[in-house]
């Protein structure tokens, strides 16, 4: 009885402090009568974790019941299914959203553009750009001629219908964009109607907003911005780290770390650290391979570079594999992010590239010079390990006898048939046959 009461009164307490703990937001949200705007900013290229992060604050927009959502980018582009996705959400949004290009010096470029324009109102800060939107293949490079057609036929239509809205000029201007990767600047977007408004700051835009009136599925919205409260909405921990897994450097990093641990695992089994660090790098290399746009043709050249490792560790042949491997990998990451056509924002450093394979080659290197060492090395285990040493006869040798070595007595005998070896005579082992050894006189 005791136990119920106890268990009664913890259930009890922590409903308590659950209900105390939203007293305050509630009591805020009802105190006060400034509007609720909800901000999110992108940065990089377009990818899954950014669509998510962008679907999950349109729902908290909603539910909260948001006066508008502003969504800040500044994007080189991605893929269009991804983009396709965060239009749908943009466009499906019962709460308005606000599409701003931002800081200065940022730009919408590529797919950015389609979702600049799929916004409720669309807003760049002075001196950022957008444009270049025409289509490029899953690895980057050029389209052949009936794929292009069909891809930018499908994406100039998308465009005409986020823009007609904005005039002849706006729909010329953004289907240029396409056809001919025609890029232009935050006034020129404004001069022809592309975008709303150039605001240099958020403050600035919240104030251009004040009276604007915007089209949704719930119809015409009257923006009410004035003294509005801003609440940031940040990307969760999961966001940022898929964010982070599709950069081409963290990839080729997770890639190079995944294949050598598993090595090291193969070549020393029976521990597990390295055989599960190599399978947690190599999972997430495996994600953001199937984000980014890449030539697997370079995966070749990886599989290649480290075989060539295997072979020189297990029949070695004094680094000549080892060097043919590390430019092997050198070559294969290269093939693999930055083939000719890729994008500038989704290729891996060169610098980091050949410096990870040279640090790749000279551990195997190292590992190269253990492996010639220990085939060098006299045997130091078994019976063999008594070949060169020196010790005692303890039996007289006539012919055979007892001699001590060390802490051991061993049957010997001499090495030449016939002779007798005296007690208390030093003798070094020449030659062991079978369990007994065989031995010479040591002259005084």
């Amino acid at each position: 009885m005791n136990k119920r009461i106890w268990n009664f009164t913890l259930i009890l307490i922590f409903a308590l402090t659950s209900l105390l703990a939203l007293v305050p937001r509630t009591l805020a949200a009802a105190q006060t009568d400034s509007p609720l705007v909800i901000y999110l900013t992108a940065d990089g290229a377009i990818t899954p974790a950014m669509a998510e992060y962008l679907s999950r604050g349109i729902e908290l927009a909603e539910l909260e019941g948001a006066e508008v959502l502003i969504f800040q980018v500044d994007t080189p582009g991605g893929a269009i299914d991804t983009m396709n996705d965060m239009v749908k959400d943009i466009r499906a949004s019962t709460v308005p959203v606000v599409v701003y290009v931002a800081p200065e010096g940022a730009m919408a470029a590529s797919a950015g553009v389609v979702i600049t324009l799929a916004g409720h109102a669309s807003a760049m800060a002075p001196e950022t750009s957008i444009g270049a939107a025409s289509p490029v293949g899953g690895e980057g490079e050029d389209l052949d001629e009936t794929m292009e057609a069909k891809q930018k036929n499908i994406l100039k239509a998308s465009i005409r219908s986020l823009t007609e809205r904005r005039g002849t000029e706006a729909v010329v201007l953004a289907e240029a964009m396409v056809e001919s990767a025609e890029a232009v600047s935050a006034s020129e977007a404004l001069q022809v109607g592309l975008i709303d408004f150039i605001a240099k700051d958020l403050d600035d835009l919240l104030e251009k907003l004040d009276g604007y009136t915007v089209v949704t599925d719930e119809g015409e919205i009257v923006l009410n911005t004035q003294d509005a409260e801003v609440s940031e909405v940040h990307a969760s921990f999961i966001e940022q780290l898929l964010g982070i897994l599709t950069n081409p450097n963290i990839v080729f990093l997770l890639l190079t770390i995944g294949v050598q641990a598993i090595l090291i695992e193969i070549s020393n089994p029976g521990g597990w650290v390295a055989g599960f660090i190599g399978v947690v790098c190599l999972a997430l290399a495996a994600y953001g391979l199937g984000v980014l746009p890449v030539n697997w043709f370079g995966i070749i050249f990886l599989i290649i570079a480290f075989v060539l490792f295997i072979f020189d560790i297990q029949a070695p042949t004094h680094g000549a594999l080892t060097a043919a491997g590390v430019a092997s990998l050198i070559v294969g990451a290269l093939v693999l992010f930055n083939s000719p056509g890729t994008p500038d924002f989704i290729r891996v450093s060169v610098p980091l590239v050949i410096g990870v394979s040279i640090a790749t080659g000279m551990i195997f290197f190292v590992i190269l010079g253990f492996a010639l060492r220990a085939q060098l090395a006299p045997v130091r285990t078994g019976m063999e390990r008594t070949i060169g040493r020196v010790g005692t006869v303890t039996n007289q040798l006539d012919p055979t006898g007892l001699v001590q070595i060390g802490g051991e007595r061993w049957t010997a005998r001499s090495i030449n048939i016939g002779e007798s070896i005296p007690r208390d005579t030093n003798v070094e082992v020449v030659q062991v046959d079978g369990l007994r050894l065989l031995v010479r006189k040591i002259e005084e």
